[in-house]
């Protein structure tokens, strides 16, 4: 098991040599500092802390500075532990990039979904509506709420309310790029939250093994050709001869 904080920044598209198009989610990606290490001896599970995204001392506690200067880090805004890991293969102060996941991985990406307000058992539960005509008078409404017996709404019915706005985790979510150079994420399909979101990428529990074929992206990267030393060489000698 391993994991790392990221932001989501949005949706994008990308093709392979064969001419498939795959929808994936951008994931910009900071230097995750390791700022604490639980064990069983001494919490009673293993586990790391991570912490990302560098903010001023004033805009923090006490706390959090000295909890932060024990990694000799500077004070994070989000603080997450990731549980399950080997914490013999992490160090107090590690910096963690992108480059601890490879292409074709399968991961779980959890965040906080989007919120939507106060909404109706249509949407927020996908039941059925009623007959639409004039004389329904029942069209979008909740129907039955409890039966003659107990007298009284049953414990856990599906009624109107806040939607959204809860941790979310989409599962077997597949690696399609690893950009180092922009610590960059590219994961295929979405992924839970909003624009520039915290979300944490983990190994996949239900296929912690599987790595599938890395997909062949079509790089737009503009190839810059050499010029060939001979054809110099030929056309600064018919310079000086021209000269003469």
């Amino acid at each position: 098991m391993k994991g790392i904080l990221g932001k989501k920044v949005g949706m994008t598209q990308v093709f392979t040599k064969e001419g498939k198009l795959i929808p994936v989610t951008v994931i910009e990606v900071e230097p995750n500092v390791v700022t604490q290490i639980k064990t069983v001896e001494k919490d009673g599970y293993d586990a790391i802390q991570l912490a990302t995204e560098t903010i001023k001392e004033k805009a923090s506690n006490k706390p959090s500075i000295g909890h932060t200067k024990k990694a000799n880090t500077e004070p994070k805004r989000f603080l997450r532990e990731i549980r399950g890991v080997n914490t013999n293969d992490y160090t107090l102060g590690q910096i963690i990039g992108v480059d601890i996941f490879s292409e074709g991985e399968m991961v779980d990406v959890s965040g906080i979904s989007k919120g939507k307000g106060f909404q109706g058992v249509i949407k927020r539960h996908n039941q059925s509506r009623g007959p639409m005509g004039h004389g329904s008078q029942y069209h979008r409404g909740v129907g039955s709420l409890g039966t003659m017996l107990p007298m009284h709404v049953l414990k856990g019915k599906k009624m109107p309310g806040h939607m959204g706005n809860v941790k979310t985790t989409i599962q077997n979510l597949e690696i399609v790029s690893v950009d180092t150079e922009n610590s960059v994420i590219l994961v295929k399909g979405n992924v839970p939250g909003p624009k520039k979101s915290l979300v944490i990428i983990r190994t996949a529990v239900k296929n912690p093994d599987v790595v599938n074929t890395p997909a062949d992206l079509i790089s737009y990267v503009e190839a810059v050709e050499t010029p060939n030393q001979e054809v110099t060489e030929s056309v600064q000698e018919e310079v000086v001869e021209n000269t003469k």
